[in-house]
């Protein structure tokens, strides 16, 4: 079976620059993945913001490019500020039309070679919480708030349940973590989740009065646009040996394999890369100040909290926090 070849992340001014450098540096770690190409979307200065996004550390720029990565400006068009979570459905677009992709927010951390990373049908992270939507008291229910969405857009909800749960449970419904998506075509993708989007938007469903659709509303739409296309839960190793979605640095410490933090050490303290890492403060307290490993010696043994928020509560009670 073809396997997906394009990578895509979207890396801006601030913390998610040195997040890009570190999946860059993550990615080309193992040797098999070094065919792979990596797209990195850089939004662009314009109306939908206020000040310039694009990454201002040329150290990190030059080393984008010395690991392969193609560096393309991302003009937005409909989010840009007032949503950053929403430009990787612009930045679809910068991929070519027609190949399968693999889409990574930049707070991920490359664990293993993903080159054989089947282009099967869409799929996305099932590494998820129950964020949305939240069931009111006196309803609408689960199945009704879903359902809406699935009716609005033409598509059978009924395909994508895991009937397995209960109607009252959220795991019944297809519901996906953005940090990582796969596709057939970037474009098609991108144009059926914006279209989504802007529908939800611009006129939700009643069965939505009560939801709150930021900061969920590329998660919402996700599993309709996946559905649509004929995908679904799928395993391809993104969720576990191959990948680690880590949101901050103290979580790999707290609670990720001892082979996840040793690639995160390797790659922070390779000779050319050092300097720049250290130039960010979480970077520098948990690595080259080394509080990750005292970290890791108070969490040892320490079950992992379902939730981020949990999990950030945890840590910070540590006294070890930042991002």
């Amino acid at each position: 079976m073809a396997t997906i070849r394009n990578i895509l992340i979207v890396a801006q001014d601030g913390r998610l620059q040195y997040e890009a450098l570190l999946f860059a540096a993550s990615l080309r770690h193992f040797p098999e993945n070094r065919d792979l190409r990596l797209v990195v979307a850089e939004p662009q200065p314009g109306p939908l913001w206020q000040g310039d996004p694009r990454i201002s550390r040329p150290a990190i720029r030059r080393e984008l490019r010395a690991l392969g990565a193609d560096i393309i400006p991302l003009h937005s068009k409909v989010f840009g500020a007032r949503y950053p979570q929403g430009n990787k459905l612009e930045a679809l677009a910068l991929l070519p039309t027609g190949e399968a992709f693999a889409f990574f927010d930049t707070d991920t951390l490359i664990t293993g070679p993903i080159v054989d990373v089947v282009a099967g049908p869409p799929t996305a992270s099932v590494r998820v919480e129950p964020t949305w939507p939240r069931e009111p008291l006196y309803g609408p229910s689960l199945a009704q708030i879903w359902g809406a969405l699935y009716d609005r857009f033409g598509l059978e909800m009924a395909l994508t349940l895991n009937t397995r749960f209960g109607a009252d449970d959220w795991r019944r419904y297809l519901y996906f973590n953005a940090g990582w998506f796969t596709g057939t075509c970037p474009h098609q993708m991108g144009e059926r989740l914006l279209h989504y989007v802007a529908a939800i938007e611009r006129d939700p469903p009643p069965e939505l009065a009560t939801q709150t659709l930021f900061p969920w509303l590329d998660q919402i739409v996700l599993p309709l646009a996946i559905a649509a296309e004929g995908g679904g839960r799928r395993d391809t190793g993104l969720d576990g040996p191959k990948s680690l979605h880590y949101r901050a640095l103290p979580e790999i410490y707290a609670y990720a394999s001892d082979h996840a933090v040793d690639i995160l050490e390797q790659v922070t303290r390779a000779a050319h890369l050092w300097d720049i890492f250290n130039q960010h403060v979480a970077f520098r307290r948990m690595i080259f100040k080394e509080n990750g490993p005292a970290l890791r010696q108070i969490i040892a043994g320490t079950p992992p909290p379902f939730t981020y928020w949990a999990r950030r509560k945890q840590i910070m009670d540590a006294g070890y926090w930042v991002r």
